[in-house]
């Protein structure tokens, strides 16, 4: 078997043709250098540099194994620094991603025309929310989590990411914006609950309670994006992230208004099993994901928040539906400490 330090030994002394200059680039001394090349005089079965005047020179053979003991020693610490050789535009792979539909109207686009640039062969697959607070990232059913996060697994690693309140959304023409909208007027109109589960209500309802007031959930649908279709040809009012799919929401005629409520923004971040944080592969996708939630639209802005991973903790309450339901409790520190998966569960409006 071949030592790899002769393998080192022989890659200086041909490409410096000299015992002493491969001495000075291996830290050693000339006498173990020349020990070292009869070695390899041996093992290799040729004299590999000999005297030409005052100098050395290769043999045939050393020509031809020299490119090759190179790209050996090369590929040996590639596999011993993970990452060292990575080049995106040969990776073939498929990322598995979970998340709100909200958030995958305005990124799936950006990001998979961001990520095909520069790796055309990897692919995206978008989960919904069906697998959280459980084990998929542990099992590896899932390789991102994205949304407002909670109840994940202790080893679980996270990034904060941005900080977003929600707004409130109903079709241009609503009654609503015939005057100024405050709490009793929010209160008054009918409402579309998002849950995925049928809950009807939230911290919406908790803010309201506290003024004395109620409002009507008529409606509880399981998405965002049928939320939105059936408050632009309803009366029903429904909510959004602030500043989110403005082409959309003009498109579909709708207009956002501010909630009139005392609501805590919504903490939104990343997160990921550690067996895969100094993958290369996965620190890539993690940081085209994490830009493409930063400025969906490319063009160059990024929204507030974005925190480079393990940099310290971050807390957060609630998630895009239920906006802080007591099962969201949403705190969670970097690297390993309480935390959870996008949980996105509860009535929105």
């Amino acid at each position: 078997m071949m030592d790899l330090n002769l393998l080192r030994a022989l890659d200086a002394l041909l490409q410096e043709n000299s015992v002493t200059r491969a001495a000075e680039r291996l830290g050693t001394s000339p006498a173990a250098v020349s020990r070292t090349l009869a070695r390899l005089r041996r093992a290799v079965g040729d004299p590999l540099l000999v005297r030409a005047g005052q100098g050395m020179v290769p043999t045939p053979r050393a020509l031809e194994l020299r490119d090759e003991v190179g790209a050996l020693l090369r590929g040996c610490d590639n596999v011993l620094r993970p990452g060292a050789g990575f080049d995106a535009v040969h990776l073939q792979r498929t990322f598995t991603v979970q998340a709100a539909d909200l958030l995958l109207v305005e990124l799936a686009g950006t990001l998979t025309e961001r990520i095909h640039r520069e790796a055309p062969q990897v692919d995206v697959v978008f989960l919904p929310e069906a697998l959280e607070g459980g084990p998929a990232l542990r099992q590896g059913w899932v390789d991102i989590e994205l949304g407002v996060l909670g109840h994940l697994d202790p080893e679980i690693r996270t990034r904060p990411l941005t900080r977003m309140t929600m707004v409130g959304v109903a079709r241009s023409d609503h009654p609503l914006f015939d005057g100024r909208i405050d709490a009793r007027r929010f209160a008054a109109a009918d409402h579309i609950g998002v849950s995925r589960l049928g809950k009807r209500l939230g911290p919406i309802d908790s803010a309201l309670a506290e003024r004395g007031l109620r409002r009507r959930v008529a409606v509880v649908v399981p998405s965002h994006t049928s939320a939105m279709l059936l408050a632009r040809n309803t009366d029903l009012v429904a909510l959004t992230l602030a500043d989110w799919l403005p082409d959309t929401l003009s498109a579909l005629g709708l207009r956002t208004f501010p909630v009139p409520l005392d609501l805590a923004p919504l903490d939104l971040g990343m997160a990921w099993h550690p067996r895969n944080s100094a993958d290369p592969g996965h620190r890539w996708f993690r940081d085209r994901l994490a830009a493409a939630v930063l400025d969906p639209s490319g063009t160059g802005r990024t929204t507030d928040g974005g925190s480079p991973e393990n940099g310290g903790s971050w807390e957060g309450d609630g998630s895009l539906e239920d906006i802080g339901s007591p099962e969201a409790d949403g705190s969670q520190e970097v690297d390993g400490s309480r935390g959870g998966g996008s949980s996105q569960e509860g009535a929105s409006s």
